[in-house]
């Protein structure tokens, strides 16, 4: 009995040894998420014209995924906007963007190539519609274009599509009441200065920089949409039943805007990427999006208003499945 003694004492530490490198294994487990390696490779990012608040989110989140994902390569694609943007993702020539969700909604209902693979991942910011005119201008409603030459946007871009709905809610056709020009945000402006335009249309976080800079030397009016102009979108159906009333603060514009709030139409922007995006990747990417909107928004200010509340509604998108892990990971 007594020589048994030492056997078991040896039994009893192997015992507890093996016990012991499970625990730190599970430890190991639990703190190295799934046991999963970081992503690597290379993902392609749609993002906007080179002076619009797309590009420019775009450009501070690939500095945020370099610091949380740095085995990713994250290449930017320059877009006309969420039109070319959504083609763009459902097609495969991108994996993930950023497009307002009306021009979602348009391209699913057009039955576009790949619509059906389209998957959300964070609601983000909303855009506000901007009708801009020099400030001595006359027009004083979206009827009041009438007659007039108006820079509308590119074919592929969210402010083509937002023109053309708010054009038609004020019983005015594009093709026969006004004289359209598909000039985008980085030209838009000195248009106007040059008097070659009546007014544009831009739709974009706030503030849009190249409206802020255009306001800062030139003496420029947001044009007001009101109320009766939302409720005639929202009776066109389809796309048009995601833009809602909103309000332009006062401090948006301030040179322009002289302390006057201005009533207009505001719609979601979306993460969008594709059904087929691996689920590890999305979560993740999901994650820096949400973690680096402090230090997003310090420089891109329509960022401050991403909110982990309202992130996963991305109607008109079914949540991607890792987006989906994302959400329940950080469910209180």
């Amino acid at each position: 009995m007594l020589q048994a003694l030492p056997r078991m004492s040896r039994r009893r530490a192997l015992l507890g040894s093996t016990a012991a490198f499970a625990v730190l294994g599970l430890l190991l487990w639990w703190l190295l998420p799934l046991g999963k390696e970081s992503p690597s490779g290379t993902v392609t990012f749609s993002t906007g014209t080179p002076t619009g608040v797309y590009q420019k989110y775009g450009t501070l989140l690939r500095h945020a995924i370099a610091k949380d994902l740095p085995g990713l390569d994250v290449r930017l694609l320059n877009s006309d906007g969420s039109q070319e943007n959504v083609r763009r993702v459902a097609t495969g020539q991108a994996d993930f963007t950023i497009a307002a969700a009306d021009a979602v909604e348009a391209y699913r209902l057009a039955n576009g190539p790949g619509a059906d693979r389209l998957r959300g991942c964070a609601r983000l910011y909303d855009d506000y519609v901007h009708l801009v005119v020099p400030r001595s201008s006359p027009v004083r409603s979206v009827a009041d274009l009438k007659g007039r030459t108006v820079a509308v946007g590119p074919g592929g871009s969210g402010v083509r599509l937002v023109a053309d709905h708010v054009l038609a809610a004020a019983g005015l056709d594009p093709e026969k009441d006004i004289t359209t020009l598909s000039d985008g945000i980085g030209t838009m402006p000195g248009l106007l200065k040059q008097n070659r335009i009546d007014a544009f249309f831009w739709s974009g976080g706030l503030p849009t920089s190249a409206i802020t800079q255009l306001s800062n030397n030139f003496p420029i009016r947001l044009v007001p949409i009101g109320s009766d102009l939302v409720a005639k979108l929202h009776a066109q159906g389809g796309a048009s039943g995601y833009y809602r009333a909103a309000v332009m603060p006062a401090d948006a514009y301030p040179e322009s805007q002289q302390g006057a709030s201005v009533p207009t139409v505001a719609v979601a922007n979306l993460l969008v990427t594709r059904e087929d995006t691996d689920a590890d990747l999305t979560e993740k990417l999901t994650r820096t999006v949400i973690d680096s909107r402090d230090r997003i928004g310090a420089q891109v200010h329509a960022a401050q208003l991403v909110d982990l509340r309202s992130a996963i509604y991305t109607d008109p998108l079914e949540l991607h499945e890792g987006a989906r892990r994302y959400y329940r990971s950080v469910k209180p």
